[in-house]
């Protein structure tokens, strides 16, 4: 066991006027299995790798123990899975590679297989496994689940829960509350660091929150008052020193006068000092500030069909005989492993040249809203990115705003935004548009807790027609009337 100590760091981007950290002061223990959340663009990401050393910053990170990143970078994909593992962990013997990627779930003969031609899914749990046979070193682990299929995600959460010494960034709660014990979240007011599960943690701060929101409504009306009584103190001495002005006797008026105005101009002080006192103490609570959705009432209530579909890749069926009826007000997910067509049934639906057997019928004049699973391609501003769509750029800032979007960030180039702010502009675009069918691809791959709360409220109170694939298993289960298992 060692501590890492984070002291007094402040960080900001070449170029940008705000600190991503500020003074930022930590404590951890190396034998953690530790918990990273925060909203979207708050700096989980960057904060490890400044502790991989990247990047120049103010302050100090102390620490007797070397760091490693997942996902390390490939440099060769045509490599075998075993040459990539040894450059990842040079130590680790055949037998222990085979032992983990076992307890993952990946054949070992995978080992001999080019890196490249295995599932995002396998890469993934291939490179944990090396990445935690190197013993001694604290690991990093950014994002892990983004592409994992449900029942991965349980037993990767299971073998994590297994290993000590890591920080591991995740949105998803059922994930986390399967392997750590404390948790580091990121808030708007600063970091804190509370032991407990993932769930324990959330249940605590949604009291805070909640306590911490009645305290700022308080003081905000109480800063209210006090500035209405300053603004009638600083009328009425005003109109004191108006009254010295043309007196007969200037001397007992202009006496009694200055003695009522600085009286007066004492109790503005005062007040003014009350009212800064009272701002500070405002934190400026996190807040999930409530979506809309205008979607369309289709005419029949039949919107779509799938009738024995198959899908074929390379000579052989992902999935088959596939039937489905999507009827309004349905919110249909998708579930089943990596590689089991959940995708290529979405993309049948909107039209695309998908290879597959049985009929696909899609309702005349149906307006689909798609959301893509891949964010990476974006790039410009938000403002160009509203008229290539086509979408009102007003209500699209403002939905961005409400996801916790700073407004400094519209003008910036999309393609040096995070996953979770990428995924959030897909998002949005799709809550701009009025639809009888919203199809969304994993659409909480890389967001954050709080968005993932708004978003789920928003599909229960709106209740729009959705077909949609979603390995995060709480989101799933809460939005969702009925789950197609393929």
């Amino acid at each position: 066991m060692s501590i890492i100590k984070i002291e007094n760091l402040t960080f900001a981007y070449p170029g940008s006027p705000d600190n991503v950290f500020e003074n930022l002061n930590l404590q951890l223990d190396s034998d953690w299995k530790l918990g990273f959340t925060g909203r979207n663009g708050r700096g989980k990401t960057t904060l490890l790798r400044l502790l991989m050393g990247e990047g120049e910053y103010s302050g100090r990170i102390v620490s007797s123990v070397d760091f490693d990143y997942f996902p390390p970078r490939v440099a060769d994909g045509t490599k075998s899975l075993a040459e990539v593992l040894r450059g990842i962990c040079p130590s680790a013997e055949d037998w222990e590679l085979e032992r983990e990627l076992s307890l993952l779930g990946v054949h070992p003969e995978a080992l001999d297989r080019a890196f490249d031609t295995l599932s995002n899914g396998e890469q993934t749990k291939a490179m944990l496994a090396a990445l935690f046979l190197d013993e001694g070193h604290f690991h990093l682990v950014d994002e892990p689940t983004n592409h994992l299929d449900a029942a991965a995600r349980e037993r990767v959460s299971a073998w994590l829960s297994r290993k000590r010494g890591f920080i591991l960034v995740s949105h998803d709660r059922r994930f986390l509350d399967g392997c750590v014990d404390h948790i580091l979240a990121l808030n708007r007011s600063g970091a804190e660091v509370r032991g407990g599960s993932f769930s324990a943690w959330l249940e605590d701060f949604r009291a805070r929150q909640a306590a911490e929101e009645e305290l700022n409504d308080r003081l905000k009306r109480d800063i209210s008052r006090m500035k209405q009584a300053a603004a009638r103190t600083s009328d009425w001495s005003d109109r004191t020193e108006a009254s010295k002005r043309g007196a007969a006797d200037k001397g007992f008026v202009g006496h009694k006068a200055a003695k009522l105005m600085k009286r007066a101009k004492n109790i503005e002080t005062r007040q003014q000092r009350a009212i800064e006192r009272k701002s500070e103490l405002l934190k400026d609570a996190e807040s999930a500030e409530a979506l809309k959705l205008s979607p369309l009432t289709y005419r029949s209530e039949t919107l779509a069909r799938f009738d024995g579909v198959s899908v074929n890749y390379g000579g052989r069926d992902v999935c088959s005989g596939v039937r489905l009826e999507i009827k309004r007000g349905d919110r249909i997910a998708l579930a089943g492993g990596n590689g089991s067509g959940k995708s290529s049934l979405l993309r049948l639906l909107l039209g695309e040249d998908v290879p597959h057997t049985g009929r696909v019928e899609v309702g005349s004049g149906l307006a689909i809203s798609y959301v893509p699973q891949d964010a990476s391609r974006l790039s410009g501003s938000v403002y160009y990115y509203a008229r290539a769509c086509g979408v009102d750029e007003t209500l699209l800032l403002t939905i961005l705003r409400k996801l916790d979007f700073e407004r400094s960030q519209f003008a910036r180039d999309m393609s040096g935004y995070s996953g979770g702010q990428k995924k959030k502009v897909l998002l949005a675009r799709s809550l701009c548009e009025q639809a009888h069918l919203y199809v969304w691809d994993e659409p909480m791959n890389f967001i954050d807790l709080y968005s993932r709360i708004q978003l789920e409220q928003l599909v229960l109170e709106f209740r729009p027609t959705m077909l949609f694939v979603e390995h995060d298993a709480a989101f799933r289960d809460e939005v969702a009337t009925s789950i197609l298992q393929l």
